[in-house]
This record gives structure tokens, C-alpha cells and sequence, in this order.
């Protein structure tokens, strides 16, 4: 079941026609590391002290990152341990943001895992998503058991970037972390290469092949013998259309007509 944090715009603002891009993103970690908390901060700008550690749901905003609406759609992981039946996010997200607790180094090491499921994930089907290695409970500082040049460290090895947050305080840097994810699967897409269209002959009788052409042999190189390329009819099948991902600034309203509404989740208490 899909969760709306926020009121959906009205019809007058874009046509029906055109539905907003989306842009799926992950939020993986061990158990504690704050991912709840973090995706209530980004999607309602409040902190939660506690929830429900087995509730795993898809939560949906509209945002507006560099003038450009888009449909973020962010899941919530619930992975106790460590990673576990992946298959259901590996397939599904355009971006991957791991967390980790600053102040818990096993939660450091298991991120580990994460990020070498995601390695192995994109080196089997040949597609790279944006990752974003995450060291949340910034406030926490003063029982810090890891440090920021580790969660640095860790990240370049991997090849992805490197935030570190608190759900706790600081809004605006949780929010230019999931507009990050946005932007990042945006540039993926364009660097990505176009697709070489293929081609498929007509059934057309192709003429015979002319004979054989022999270059001498030069330079005691051996004789090499070309044959030169029977004509045949070609149709150049269109290549796939490249789906442009946006990415935007936030667009929750800051007048009270516009103000979003809040459902809250099970478990979840809002300060």
C-alpha cells in the first residue's frame, strides 16, 4: 500500500495528459540507522522519535528540483540485520541512498553490505544507479563512533557520494539529499550512450558476391584476401526512446492555503 504525505496538486496546474516523471528512491540500512526518520523529515519537515521498525511502506511527493516537477517516490526499507530478500528494491529503484548511525559502528559495517549488494546488482545487469552513502544522527556528535573520513573513505571506494545528516535538526540538508538522488539519476541518464538502432534485411534475393580481391604480399606479410560486401536492402529500426528523468526543488508551499497535510503512520509519533 502507497502512503501520500501532502495534498496531490490540483487538475489546473498541469494537464491531465501529461503525467510528472518519476523517480524512485531506496533507503537501505540496518535497523536504528534512522531511515524512517529521515523520510518523514524530508517528506513532512518533522522529526519522529519512534516507529515501528517492521513497517515497510512507499511513500509519494511531488517535488521541485531546478524548477522541474517530478513524482518522488521513496521506500522505506525494513531490513533487520543486513540485506535480505533485495529483489524487491534492486529492480524497482532509479537511486539507492545507504544509512548508517554515526554514533553505531555496526550499523557503519553493515552499510558495507549494502553497497557490495548494489556493485554485484549493477555489475549483473549492466545498469549503474546513483548511490548515496548517508551518516545520519549528526546531533549525536558527541557519542560519534565513526568518523566522517571513514564514511568518506568507504563511499570513494564504491564510487558513490557522501552526506552526512540529522533528521533530528537540519531540514534543508536532508532535503538536498533526496534532490541529490534526483539530480544524480538525471546526470546518469544523460551520460548514459544512445542505443545503436538495429538493422534487419529485407527478403530480397541478394546478388552474388564478386570475386575476391588478393592484395600482394609486401614486406614478407602474408596475402590477405578481402570479399568485397554484397549489396543488400537495409531498414534501420528506430532506437528506443530515452526516457528523460527531471529533477526538481521542493514544492511544499509555505502559506497556509497551500500548507500539506500529514498522515500519519502507524507507530509514528511527530514532535
Amino acid at each position: 500500500m502507497s502512503s501520500m504525505f501532502g495534498k496531490p496538486r490540483g487538475s489546473s496546474e498541469r494537464p491531465a495528459q501529461s503525467p510528472l516523471p518519476e523517480c524512485n528512491v531506496a533507503i537501505l540500512g540496518c535497523r536504528g540507522a534512522g531511515k524512517s526518520a529521515l523520510t518523514v523529515k524530508f517528506l513532512t519537515k518533522r522529526f519522529i522519535s519512534e516507529y515501528d521498525p517492521n513497517l515497510e511502506d512507499t511513500y509519494s511527493s511531488e517535488e521541485l528540483v531546478d524548477q522541474q516537477p517530478v513524482l518522488l517516490k521513496v521506500m522505506d526499507t525494513a531490513d533487520q540485520d543486513g540485506p535480505g530478500n533485495c529483489e524487491r528494491y534492486l529492480c524497482w529503484a532509479s537511486a539507492f541512498l545507504v544509512v548508517y548511525s554515526i554514533d553505531s559502528r555496526p550499523s557503519f559495517e553493515g552499510c558495507q553490505r549494502y553497497l557490495e549488494v548494489l556493485a554485484l546488482h549493477a555489475q549483473g545487469c549492466q545498469r549503474r544507479c546513483p548511490v548515496l552513502l548517508l551518516g545520519n544522527k549528526l546531533d549525536m556528535e558527541q557519542y560519534r563512533q565513526v568518523l566522517s573520513a571513514e564514511g568518506m573513505s568507504l563511499a570513494s571506494r564504491f564510487g558513490c557520494l557522501f552526506h552526512e545528516v540529522s533528521a533530528c535538526q537540519d531540514f534543508s540538508r536532508v532535503q538536498h539529499v533526496f534532490h541529490e538522488a534526483v539530480r544524480e539519476v538525471r546526470r546518469q541518464a544523460e551520460c548514459s550512450p544512445p542505443l545503436r538502432p538495429l538493422f534487419i534485411s529485407e527478403e530480397r534475393p541478394c546478388p552474388a558476391a564478386a570475386a575476391p580481391l588478393a592484395l600482394p604480399t609486401h614486406h614478407s606479410l602474408a596475402t590477405c584476401t578481402f570479399n568485397t560486401l554484397s549489396t543488400v536492402n537495409y531498414k534501420e529500426i528506430p532506437s528506443v526512446a530515452q526516457a528523460k528523468l527531471v529533477t526538481v526543488k521542493s514544492s511544499r508551499a509555505q502559506s497556509k492555503r497551500k500548507a500539506p497535510t500529514l498522515t500519519l503512520l502507524k507507530g509514528f509519533k511527530i514532535f
